[in-house]
């Protein structure tokens, strides 16, 4: 999961093609993923990259990720009201931290000014997060430890495979 993501960020960055990712954890999500184009189909970078293309009817808004699956695509977000926010930082960074602040979800941003990416948890951003950073902080959290197992949802799991590690 994480491999096609980092693939399709990184094709976007390079082309300065806006997007908005979004991984739900223990907060549901899904009141966002109502509001935009139901999608429930396996993440590729393939699919991202399509989805997030200018001028397509799915590329304004974001996608959220549920179970390792797209939920929906074009969803709208609460945005941040934070006023120490970055005035250089637009609608689609603004509702990346506004959907963290609102729960525990874990946003990726890629500036369509700049071909940034950016990584909003917990109501914060890092700005130009470098590749090696964003996948050991999507690991760190995304994937379950032992004492969340029961709680947070387990994106390494393969269907029909019971080993959660």
């Amino acid at each position: 999961l994480i491999g096609e993501i980092i693939k399709a960020v990184n094709y976007l960055a390079r082309r300065k093609i806006g997007a908005l990712i979004v991984f739900e954890r223990e907060t549901g999500l899904n009141e966002y993923t109502e509001s935009g184009i139901p999608m429930q189909s396996m993440v590729s970078s393939q699919l991202l990259i399509n989805i997030f293309i200018p001028n397509t009817p799915l590329h304004d808004g974001a996608v959220i990720i549920q179970n390792q699956q797209i939920a929906a695509a074009a969803c709208y977000l609460p945005l941040s009201e934070n006023p120490f926010i970055s005035k250089e930082l637009g609608t689609r960074h603004r509702a990346a931290i506004g959907i963290s602040e609102v729960g525990d979800a874990v946003s990726i941003v890629v500036s369509e000014e700049t071909g940034q990416i950016s990584l909003a948890i917990n109501g914060q951003v890092v700005r130009d997060i470098k590749e090696e950073s964003l996948i050991s902080k999507l690991y760190e959290e995304l994937r379950p430890n032992s004492s969340a197992k029961e709680k947070r949802p387990v994106f390494w799991k393969r269907k029909g495979n019971d080993n959660h590690e």
